[in-house]
Protein backbone atom coordinates (compact mmCIF):
# COMPACT_ATOMS: atom_id res chain seq x y z
CA UNK A 1 0.00 0.00 0.00
CA UNK A 2 1.90 2.90 -1.23
CA UNK A 3 1.57 6.43 -0.28
CA UNK A 4 0.65 7.67 -3.30
CA UNK A 5 -2.09 5.76 -3.71
CA UNK A 6 -3.78 6.84 -0.60
CA UNK A 7 -2.78 9.86 -1.49
CA UNK A 8 -5.23 9.67 -4.83
CA UNK A 9 -7.71 7.74 -2.49
CA UNK A 10 -8.25 10.34 -0.27
CA UNK A 11 -8.65 13.16 -3.24
CA UNK A 12 -10.74 11.22 -4.72
CA UNK A 13 -13.17 10.86 -1.62
CA UNK A 14 -12.63 14.66 -0.76
CA UNK A 15 -13.81 16.32 -3.82
CA UNK A 16 -16.08 12.61 -5.16
CA UNK A 17 -14.33 13.65 -8.49
CA UNK A 18 -11.81 11.37 -10.66
CA UNK A 19 -11.08 14.85 -12.70
CA UNK A 20 -11.15 17.26 -10.14
CA UNK A 21 -8.65 14.98 -8.03
CA UNK A 22 -6.17 14.82 -10.63
CA UNK A 23 -6.06 18.21 -10.88
CA UNK A 24 -5.60 18.41 -6.89
CA UNK A 25 -2.60 16.42 -7.31
CA UNK A 26 -1.39 17.57 -10.81
CA UNK A 27 -1.77 14.49 -12.41
CA UNK A 28 -4.12 12.82 -15.23
CA UNK A 29 -7.46 11.20 -15.11
CA UNK A 30 -6.25 8.10 -16.48
CA UNK A 31 -3.28 8.08 -13.82
CA UNK A 32 -5.75 9.01 -10.20
CA UNK A 33 -7.66 6.03 -12.27
CA UNK A 34 -4.89 3.44 -12.03
CA UNK A 35 -3.93 4.13 -8.34
CA UNK A 36 -7.12 3.67 -7.63
CA UNK A 37 -7.45 0.70 -9.11
CA UNK A 38 -4.06 -0.40 -7.50
CA UNK A 39 -5.22 0.28 -4.22
CA UNK A 40 -8.67 -1.65 -4.56
CA UNK A 41 -6.57 -4.66 -5.48
CA UNK A 42 -4.21 -4.52 -2.84
CA UNK A 43 -6.95 -4.24 0.00
CA UNK A 44 -8.93 -6.71 -1.92
CA UNK A 45 -12.48 -4.40 -2.14
CA UNK A 46 -13.91 -1.97 -3.99
CA UNK A 47 -13.74 1.42 -2.42
CA UNK A 48 -16.07 3.42 -4.79
CA UNK A 49 -19.19 3.36 -6.44
CA UNK A 50 -19.38 4.96 -9.94
CA UNK A 51 -23.35 5.20 -10.24
CA UNK A 52 -23.26 7.18 -13.50
CA UNK A 53 -21.67 10.75 -12.70
CA UNK A 54 -21.77 9.97 -8.97
CA UNK A 55 -18.70 8.70 -7.19
CA UNK A 56 -19.47 7.59 -3.60
CA UNK A 57 -17.37 5.48 -1.02
CA UNK A 58 -18.17 1.95 -0.42
CA UNK A 59 -18.19 0.73 3.24
CA UNK A 60 -14.73 -0.46 2.77
CA UNK A 61 -14.05 3.03 1.68
CA UNK A 62 -15.52 4.87 4.64
CA UNK A 63 -13.19 2.06 6.70
CA UNK A 64 -10.36 3.09 5.07
CA UNK A 65 -10.52 6.72 5.06
CA UNK A 66 -9.35 7.71 8.41
CA UNK A 67 -6.87 5.14 8.08
CA UNK A 68 -5.18 6.58 5.12
CA UNK A 69 -5.11 9.78 6.67
CA UNK A 70 -3.50 8.25 10.12
CA UNK A 71 -0.61 6.44 7.55
CA UNK A 72 0.19 9.50 5.84
CA UNK A 73 0.14 11.48 8.72
CA UNK A 74 2.87 9.18 10.47
CA UNK A 75 4.28 8.58 7.51
CA UNK A 76 4.76 12.57 7.04
CA UNK A 77 5.78 12.89 10.57
CA UNK A 78 8.58 9.90 10.21
CA UNK A 79 10.09 11.25 7.36
CA UNK A 80 9.92 15.13 9.12
CA UNK A 81 11.63 13.41 11.84
CA UNK A 82 14.75 12.05 9.98
CA UNK A 83 15.13 15.33 8.12
CA UNK A 84 15.38 17.30 11.53
CA UNK A 85 18.50 15.04 12.23
CA UNK A 86 20.35 16.98 9.38
CA UNK A 87 19.63 20.14 11.60
CA UNK A 88 19.13 22.28 8.08
CA UNK A 89 16.34 24.46 7.72
CA UNK A 90 14.84 23.29 4.08
CA UNK A 91 11.95 21.88 2.58
CA UNK A 92 8.44 22.58 2.50
CA UNK A 93 6.70 24.28 5.43
CA UNK A 94 2.41 24.39 4.77
CA UNK A 95 1.21 27.02 6.81
CA UNK A 96 -2.40 28.36 6.83
CA UNK A 97 -3.32 31.97 7.90
CA UNK A 98 -6.12 34.31 7.27
CA UNK A 99 -7.10 37.20 5.16
CA UNK A 100 -6.63 39.63 7.86
CA UNK A 101 -3.22 38.09 9.68
CA UNK A 102 -1.57 37.77 5.95
CA UNK A 103 -1.74 41.28 5.02
CA UNK A 104 -1.59 42.88 8.29
CA UNK A 105 0.45 40.64 10.63
CA UNK A 106 2.78 38.73 8.66
CA UNK A 107 4.58 40.31 6.30
CA UNK A 108 7.68 41.40 8.20
CA UNK A 109 8.12 38.00 9.37
CA UNK A 110 7.36 36.34 6.42
CA UNK A 111 9.88 38.55 4.97
CA UNK A 112 12.49 37.92 7.45
CA UNK A 113 12.01 34.72 7.37
CA UNK A 114 12.16 34.19 3.79
CA UNK A 115 15.33 36.10 4.01
CA UNK A 116 17.05 34.08 6.71
CA UNK A 117 15.47 30.85 5.64
CA UNK A 118 15.95 31.05 1.37
CA UNK A 119 15.81 27.15 1.11
CA UNK A 120 12.49 26.89 2.72
CA UNK A 121 9.27 26.61 0.56
CA UNK A 122 6.79 28.33 1.61
CA UNK A 123 3.13 26.81 0.88
CA UNK A 124 1.02 29.62 2.10
CA UNK A 125 -2.90 29.04 2.36
CA UNK A 126 -5.39 31.69 2.95
CA UNK A 127 -8.02 30.15 4.98
CA UNK A 128 -10.87 31.28 7.32
CA UNK A 129 -9.25 30.84 10.96
CA UNK A 130 -12.07 28.10 11.75
CA UNK A 131 -10.91 26.11 8.25
CA UNK A 132 -7.07 26.46 9.46
CA UNK A 133 -7.66 24.85 12.85
CA UNK A 134 -9.94 22.26 11.57
CA UNK A 135 -6.91 21.42 9.30
CA UNK A 136 -4.01 21.62 11.59
CA UNK A 137 -6.44 19.02 13.67
CA UNK A 138 -6.60 16.63 10.80
CA UNK A 139 -2.71 16.82 10.38
CA UNK A 140 -3.08 18.71 6.93
CA UNK A 141 -1.86 21.80 7.75
CA UNK A 142 1.97 21.80 9.60
CA UNK A 143 0.79 25.36 11.16
CA UNK A 144 -1.32 27.96 11.47
CA UNK A 145 -1.75 31.71 11.98
CA UNK A 146 -4.86 32.71 12.56
CA UNK A 147 -7.31 34.42 15.19
CA UNK A 148 -7.56 32.52 18.32
CA UNK A 149 -10.73 30.20 19.06
CA UNK A 150 -12.19 31.27 22.34
CA UNK A 151 -12.49 26.75 23.45
CA UNK A 152 -9.25 25.59 22.10
CA UNK A 153 -9.05 21.90 21.19
CA UNK A 154 -6.57 20.88 23.85
CA UNK A 155 -4.61 18.99 20.92
CA UNK A 156 -3.76 21.91 20.04
CA UNK A 157 -1.09 23.99 21.26
CA UNK A 158 -2.46 28.11 20.62
CA UNK A 159 0.16 30.95 21.65
CA UNK A 160 -1.13 34.40 21.43
CA UNK A 161 1.02 36.71 19.50
CA UNK A 162 -1.08 40.29 19.05
CA UNK A 163 -3.74 41.42 20.61
CA UNK A 164 -6.43 42.77 18.38
CA UNK A 165 -8.56 45.34 19.98
CA UNK A 166 -12.24 45.58 17.87
CA UNK A 167 -13.72 49.22 18.03
CA UNK A 168 -17.83 49.40 17.22
CA UNK A 169 -17.96 51.68 13.97
CA UNK A 170 -20.66 53.34 11.85
CA UNK A 171 -20.53 55.17 8.83
CA UNK A 172 -19.69 59.04 9.13
CA UNK A 173 -23.22 59.85 7.53
CA UNK A 174 -25.28 56.84 9.57
CA UNK A 175 -28.04 57.37 12.06
CA UNK A 176 -25.73 56.22 14.72
CA UNK A 177 -23.21 58.93 13.60
CA UNK A 178 -24.96 61.82 15.27
CA UNK A 179 -27.15 60.29 17.92
CA UNK A 180 -26.06 59.58 21.71
CA UNK A 181 -24.79 56.58 22.11
CA UNK A 182 -23.73 54.88 24.82
CA UNK A 183 -24.58 51.46 25.58
CA UNK A 184 -24.89 47.79 23.78
CA UNK A 185 -28.63 48.25 23.25
CA UNK A 186 -28.54 51.40 21.95
CA UNK A 187 -27.29 49.64 19.02
CA UNK A 188 -29.58 46.61 18.78
CA UNK A 189 -32.06 48.88 17.21
CA UNK A 190 -30.06 49.21 13.85
CA UNK A 191 -28.97 46.42 11.72
CA UNK A 192 -25.40 45.26 11.94
CA UNK A 193 -23.24 44.25 9.37
CA UNK A 194 -20.65 41.46 10.88
CA UNK A 195 -18.33 38.30 10.45
CA UNK A 196 -20.01 35.26 9.39
CA UNK A 197 -21.58 33.44 12.04
CA UNK A 198 -19.54 30.79 11.85
CA UNK A 199 -16.62 32.67 12.72
CA UNK A 200 -14.81 33.06 16.40
CA UNK A 201 -14.69 36.88 15.92
CA UNK A 202 -18.94 36.51 15.23
CA UNK A 203 -18.88 34.49 18.26
CA UNK A 204 -17.31 37.21 20.68
CA UNK A 205 -19.65 39.76 19.51
CA UNK A 206 -22.99 38.15 19.79
CA UNK A 207 -21.26 36.69 23.36
CA UNK A 208 -21.25 40.26 24.56
CA UNK A 209 -24.55 40.99 23.42
CA UNK A 210 -25.71 37.66 24.83
CA UNK A 211 -24.59 38.54 28.47
CA UNK A 212 -26.66 41.26 28.25
CA UNK A 213 -29.73 39.52 26.93
CA UNK A 214 -29.65 41.50 23.88
CA UNK A 215 -30.25 40.87 20.50
CA UNK A 216 -28.42 41.92 17.28
CA UNK A 217 -30.24 42.37 13.65
CA UNK A 218 -27.32 40.66 11.18
CA UNK A 219 -28.56 42.42 7.75
CA UNK A 220 -25.53 41.17 6.22
CA UNK A 221 -22.12 39.05 7.24
CA UNK A 222 -19.01 38.23 5.53
CA UNK A 223 -15.82 36.12 6.61
CA UNK A 224 -13.79 39.10 5.02
CA UNK A 225 -12.75 42.29 7.27
CA UNK A 226 -11.85 44.06 4.00
CA UNK A 227 -15.04 43.63 2.29
CA UNK A 228 -16.70 44.29 6.19
CA UNK A 229 -15.42 47.59 5.98
CA UNK A 230 -16.60 48.24 3.00
CA UNK A 231 -20.12 47.56 3.92
CA UNK A 232 -19.45 50.01 6.96
CA UNK A 233 -18.28 53.24 4.92
CA UNK A 234 -21.44 53.20 2.71
CA UNK A 235 -23.57 52.74 5.25
CA UNK A 236 -25.18 49.04 5.65
CA UNK A 237 -25.16 49.11 9.21
CA UNK A 238 -22.64 49.29 12.10
CA UNK A 239 -19.97 46.56 13.09
CA UNK A 240 -16.76 45.77 14.91
CA UNK A 241 -13.29 46.40 13.04
CA UNK A 242 -10.02 45.92 14.30
CA UNK A 243 -7.99 49.24 15.46
CA UNK A 244 -5.65 49.17 12.91
CA UNK A 245 -8.37 48.71 10.08
CA UNK A 246 -10.46 52.34 11.34
CA UNK A 247 -10.24 54.67 8.55
CA UNK A 248 -11.56 58.68 8.74
CA UNK A 249 -14.68 57.70 6.59
CA UNK A 250 -15.73 55.95 10.13
CA UNK A 251 -17.16 57.19 12.98
CA UNK A 252 -15.96 54.66 16.44
CA UNK A 253 -18.95 54.43 18.67
CA UNK A 254 -18.09 55.61 22.20
CA UNK A 255 -19.23 52.75 23.77
CA UNK A 256 -19.61 52.67 27.95
CA UNK A 257 -18.36 49.06 27.39
CA UNK A 258 -15.02 47.35 28.12
CA UNK A 259 -13.23 46.97 24.81
CA UNK A 260 -13.93 43.49 22.80
CA UNK A 261 -10.32 41.74 22.41
CA UNK A 262 -9.76 38.88 20.23
CA UNK A 263 -5.82 37.07 20.31
CA UNK A 264 -4.38 36.27 17.07
CA UNK A 265 -1.14 33.98 17.12
CA UNK A 266 -0.19 30.63 15.85
CA UNK A 267 -1.16 26.79 16.95
CA UNK A 268 0.02 23.40 15.83
CA UNK A 269 -0.68 19.65 16.68
CA UNK A 270 0.31 18.71 20.07
CA UNK A 271 1.44 15.06 18.88
CA UNK A 272 3.35 16.30 15.79
CA UNK A 273 7.00 16.18 15.22
CA UNK A 274 7.52 19.65 13.74
CA UNK A 275 10.23 20.46 10.62
CA UNK A 276 13.07 22.92 11.34
CA UNK A 277 11.28 25.28 8.84
CA UNK A 278 8.13 25.32 11.03
CA UNK A 279 10.17 25.58 14.68
CA UNK A 280 12.02 28.19 12.73
CA UNK A 281 8.79 29.86 12.52
CA UNK A 282 7.95 29.27 15.73
CA UNK A 283 11.00 31.25 16.80
CA UNK A 284 10.45 33.51 15.08
CA UNK A 285 6.67 34.45 16.26
CA UNK A 286 8.02 34.06 19.36
CA UNK A 287 9.96 36.61 19.29
CA UNK A 288 7.00 39.11 17.84
CA UNK A 289 5.34 37.78 20.97
CA UNK A 290 8.07 39.06 22.86
CA UNK A 291 9.92 41.85 21.65
CA UNK A 292 6.88 43.51 19.07
CA UNK A 293 8.82 45.70 17.47
CA UNK A 294 11.79 43.91 17.23
CA UNK A 295 11.23 42.64 13.36
CA UNK A 296 10.32 45.84 12.50
CA UNK A 297 13.84 47.09 13.70
CA UNK A 298 15.85 43.85 12.61
CA UNK A 299 14.40 44.81 8.59
CA UNK A 300 15.34 48.55 9.15
CA UNK A 301 19.00 47.41 9.52
CA UNK A 302 18.96 44.67 7.37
Amino acid sequence: MDTQSLKAFLAVAQTSSFSQAAEQLHLTQPAISKRIAVLETQVGSRLFDRIGRRINLTEAGRLLMPRAHQILAMFDDTRRALSNLQGDVQGSLVLATSHHVGLHRLPPLLKHFTRKHPAVRLDMRFLDSEKAYAGVLSGDLELGIVTMSPAPNPALVSVPVWTDRLRFVCAQDHPLATHPVSQLADLSHYPAVLPGEMTFTRGIVMESFARQQLNIDVAMSTNYLETLKMMVTIGLGWSVMPETMISDDMVVLPLEHPPIERPLGYLFHRHRTLSNAARAMIDLLEQARRLPHAINEAQQSA
